[in-house]
């Protein structure tokens, strides 16, 4: 139900994801009558594959998250997440009040032992074709040298489910490149990775977010979203600045047609639909955050990173990783 569309976007996006993958289920979860109409606009309905699971409320995406958790527990999010913990889904998604998701998942499923805080990751387009990916990217605003070594653990283990590498790299988001550069928490940020048994590079700066120097990149929060919402203005940016020199005259107009297939390229190429779907890397189960302004295409690719990650098990990666931790806490009973 969230998002700046609801069940507009994500029914159908639902519909093609469950044509592409013909061993998949999905549960809609939310209004009935509204998911029962965006079904009926595409001439479907519930089925074996396709069940819709009924909640009464929604958490509005500018609702306060203490209102959220406290006063709306049978809201579309907070029943998805539900699901997941009893077992009945094995994955969450969900397009709408980022704050919300993670307070909600971080309640109800709780987080792997030996992790204090669940970060966003999510991944970026780099220079050697493939992808950076980074975290956090907002929901850890302050964080302690110990859960930076985290995130770099849980997105190193991701890299390496999601993208079957052996040793992903690991680098850490620094005002330079030096051992002497940074606060003392990014220091000692990279002490404890350095002993922590991953493949960590060493510090990084922004430019190699791009330039792929290394599988993950490690920051707080607050950086991390900065980092983000800069990426994302600069590349509108250009591509307001390309048509506004393409359009200067009939002379450049023409030149531009040319240039189309040119320019249609690099748009799909660095369509930020391509790369929607976060994880909420940390939690006892499987949450993946979609953009909230997500189209039909954008949100199927949430879908696609959450089959991924069931697939690879990654929350069970990231436990098995952190157990094999010297000092690492005695798994819960369940």
């Amino acid at each position: 139900m969230g998002g700046d569309h609801g069940p507009r976007v994500t029914v159908p996006a639902a519909l093609d994801f469950l044509e592409r993958h013909g061993d998949v289920e999905i549960v809609l979860v939310g209004i009935p009558d509204a998911i029962s109409r965006a079904l009926a606009e595409r001439g479907a309905r519930a089925g074996a594959r396709l069940r819709v699971h009924a909640a009464s409320e929604v958490v509005g995406m500018d609702e306060p998250v203490a209102q959220a958790m406290r006063f709306k527990k049978d809201s579309s999010m907070r029943v998805a997440v539900d699901l997941v913990k009893r077992g009945e889904a094995h994955a969450c998604v969900s397009a709408g009040n980022t704050g919300a998701l993670m307070a909600i998942s971080r309640f109800v499923l709780k987080t792997i032992p030996g992790i204090d805080r669940p970060a966003i990751a999510t991944v970026l387009p780099n220079a050697q074709g493939g992808f950076t990916y980074v975290l956090d990217l907002g929901a850890n605003v302050d964080c302690t040298a110990e859960q930076l070594m985290q995130f770099g653990l849980m997105g190193a283990m991701l890299v390496g489910a999601v993208e079957r590498r052996e040793r992903p790299s690991v680098g850490l988001l620094n005002i330079g490149v030096e051992d002497i550069k940074g606060n003392e928490t990014v220091k000692h940020a990279a002490e404890l990775l350095r002993s922590s048994g991953l493949n960590f590079y060493g510090n990084v700066e922004g430019d190699d977010i791009y330039k792929g120097t290394t599988d993950v990149v490690v920051c707080d929060g607050f950086v991390g979203n900065s980092v983000l919402k800069a990426s994302e203005g600069l590349a509108k940016m250009i591509f307001s600045f390309l048509k506004a020199e393409f359009t200067r005259n009939p002379a450049r107009m023409a030149v531009a047609w040319l240039a189309k297939p040119v320019f249609d390229a690099l748009r799909a190429r660095m369509d930020p639909a391509r790369y929607n779907g976060a994880s909420l890397l940390g939690l006892r189960g499987i949450v993946i955050k979609s953009h909230g302004g997500a189209d039909v295409a954008a949100f199927g690719h949430a879908l696609e990173n959450a089959l991924e990650e069931v697939l690879n098990n990654v929350p069970e990666r990231i436990a098995q990783r952190l157990a094999a931790l010297p000092g690492a806490p005695a798994p819960a009973a369940s």
